[in-house]
Formats: C-alpha cells, sequence, structure tokens
C-alpha cells in the first residue's frame, strides 16, 4: 500500500459549506463522511482504512465513519 491521498473533504469545502449552516458539529461530521463516500466511489474505491490519528472512537469522529458508512464505504 502507498498510502496516496487520492480524495477529501471537509467543513469547508464550498460544496459542503452553504448546507451545513445551522447543523451541529457532529451533523456536519456525518455530512462530510457522506461527501468522503460519494467522492471515493466516484473514483471506484469500495473500500478504505480509516486512520482515527490517535481520537477517540466517539462524537464527531463516530459521526464521520457513520456518515462514510451510510455513503456506501466498507472499512
Amino acid at each position: 500500500m502507498d498510502g496516496k491521498h487520492l480524495i477529501s473533504a471537509s467543513s469547508i469545502d464550498k460544496d459542503l459549506r452553504a448546507k451545513m449552516g445551522g447543523l451541529k458539529k457532529t451533523e456536519q461530521a456525518r455530512m462530510v463522511g457522506k461527501a468522503v463516500a460519494e467522492r471515493a466511489k466516484e473514483k471506484g474505491i469500495e473500500a478504505v482504512v480509516f486512520d482515527r490519528g490517535g481520537f477517540r472512537y466517539t462524537g464527531r469522529v463516530k459521526a464521520l465513519a457513520d456518515g462514510a458508512r451510510e455513503g456506501g464505504l466498507d472499512f
């Protein structure tokens, strides 16, 4: 595995920013996760490795992962 960066998504992306008005941070994280899944599927990526970067698997980290799973990613 080469560890290359293929896609990204953030709450400050132009595409997502307009849709996030008034949402809680965990809801924003779920939306970012769904965007990651959508962008990955467009590139033909179905399975990924989820690196929490040392953060606990709760709150926004969990919401992001749940959103990515809802979007169809397998990890």
